[in-house]
């Protein structure tokens, strides 16, 4: 594997008297394509949302993105910067077009100016499949627009990593399939992408690893073919049946 892109050791998370991370050690090459999966409840969107530190995780657990520890303090300001969440929820400005919820970010927080980050947003727009409709604003669009839309708006920034919370969880069935067609195209381009997901096609066809979670711990890791078809725990092989049979 080539060196380490993302480095957790230890990452523990509570809520009170809840613990929803125990202890978390994972790896993850730039470049890699990471997915998540397992039962709701089991830890996987804590996990990413430690890494940019949306969560804040227990003293003595340790994240560093590319060489800089992420947490509070001057220097999370630039880990954030390198690194691109989309959520479930589309999290666009209703206000602001389709091309200004895209510029919006460069421009305030890279220094671009107006006709740089419109070029930018336009060619990412583009990109996403829905330059068409770069003069509409989001309530405009379909569900699956709008979750491409955040796509690119997180693109935009030129991220090392792009992070995923379960993007498709909110899409009618018939919008999950262009949503993941972006993804798919992101991965091939060689994008560092950890994405919690319940698309289990997905994660077989695209990813280079699959982490199954559960009760806030890694109970397995491994290759596509290896979780989905040669799986060695018991909970993994019980989770798979019951989703993959549904």
């Amino acid at each position: 594997m080539a060196p380490s892109f993302i480095h957790i050791r230890d990452l523990r998370k509570r809520y009170g008297s809840y613990t929803a991370l125990h202890g978390i050690d994972l790896d993850i090459a730039e470049g890699e394509v990471v997915c998540v999966i397992g039962p709701s409840g089991s830890g996987k969107s804590t996990l990413i949302r430690c890494i940019n530190l949306l969560e804040e995780f227990e003293p003595g657990s340790t994240v560093i993105l590319d060489g800089t520890p992420v947490k509070r303090g001057r220097a999370l300001e630039k880990v954030r910067a390198e690194v691109g969440m989309v959520f479930q929820s589309f999290n666009l400005f209703p206000h602001l077009t389709v091309l200004r919820n895209v510029m919006l970010a460069p421009m305030r927080v890279r220094g671009l100016d107006a006709r740089q980050a419109e070029g930018r947003a336009r060619e990412l727009l583009a990109r996403v499949g829905i330059e068409g409709q770069a003069d509409k604003y989001p309530g405009k669009l379909s569900g699956g627009q709008q979750q491409r839309v955040a796509i690119a708006r997180a693109l935009a920034m030129e991220p090392k990593v792009m992070l995923f919370d379960e993007p498709t969880s909110a899409l009618d069935p018939e919008m999950v399939g262009e949503v993941l067609d972006v993804m798919r195209l992101l991965a091939r381009s060689g994008v560092t992408m950890v994405v919690v997901t319940h698309e289990m096609g997905f994660a077989r066809q695209v990813a280079d690893r699959v982490i199954f979670m559960d009760g806030g711990r890694v109970v397995e890791e491994g290759t596509p073919s290896q979780i989905f078809d040669a799986a060695r725990e018991e909970r993994t092989r019980n989770f798979l049946g019951a989703v993959l049979n549904h």
